[in-house]
């Protein structure tokens, strides 16, 4: 199997040696980048199979590269991990729903980017062999049955609304993926819906209540949305 690219992206020299260091050590090659102007043009020369992007950039920021990127045929299923600062949660909020896939904040370790990379890898690798999702997932001893609309845990039917029902099949159909409260609300119902952020909020509670032993698998990430533990 070909080698898989990584182009990071940092205006802080020291930032890509530490990166690049890290992944060159676990086979991957990488590309860099000190500006979004030169993420862009490397990123539609290239197309690595992940950009590590920092927020804080000269000239056009990590947000308008993420947003210049999945709006072009070209580069929008390129997955993008962000480097963030501490208490930027607006602009996390804002990278997920232009399409950003995870986020790691600033000073971070090398470990933790390295196993965020290598899951969201693992997932693209996946999603391009799969068939269409399946209509039945197990999840320990959890079952959900999309063509039946039923959760069951041991056996047992669980009594879930239908916005608790599609809540759950969406986050559990993207394991250790963050999505803040507004990819939820379109997702389970559409874009435009008149619901209010809160009602996810609402939903969650109603639903971990009834997921028991399995409410922790239900993940809030503070100040961004939720994720399915895997």
């Amino acid at each position: 199997m070909a080698r898989e690219t990584i182009l990071i992206v940092d205006d802080e020299e020291d930032i890509i040696e530490l990166i690049k260091y890290n992944l060159k050590n676990e086979g991957y090659d990488i590309l860099t980048a000190f500006t979004g102007e030169q993420a862009i043009k490397i990123a539609r020369q290239s197309l690595p199979d992940l950009i590590v992007l920092d927020l804080m950039l000269p000239g056009i920021d990590g947000l308008e590269v993420t947003k210049f990127l999945k709006n072009s045929a070209q580069t929008k299923d390129l997955p993008i991990v962000m480097l963030t600062a501490k208490g930027e949660e607006s602009d996390i909020v804002t990278g997920l729903e232009l399409g950003a896939n995870d986020y790691i904040s600033k000073p971070f370790s090398p470990k933790e980017l390295l196993a965020r990379i290598r899951a969201i890898l693992r997932r693209r690798r996946k999603h391009a062999l799969d068939d269409p999702p399946a209509s039945i997932r197990q999840v320990g001893e959890m079952t959900i049955d999309r063509a039946k609309h039923v959760v069951t845990i041991q056996g047992e039917a669980v009594d879930l609304t239908l916005s608790e029902f599609e809540l759950l099949s969406f986050l559990s159909d993207k394991k250790g993926w963050v999505f803040t409260r507004n990819q939820i609300m379109d997702a389970i119902h559409g874009e435009n819906y008149a619901v209010t952020e809160r009602s996810i909020d609402v939903i969650i509670v109603g639903l971990r209540k009834k997921l028991k032993s399995y409410a922790s698998r239900i993940e809030t990430v503070r100040g961004v949305g939720y994720r399915f533990k895997e």
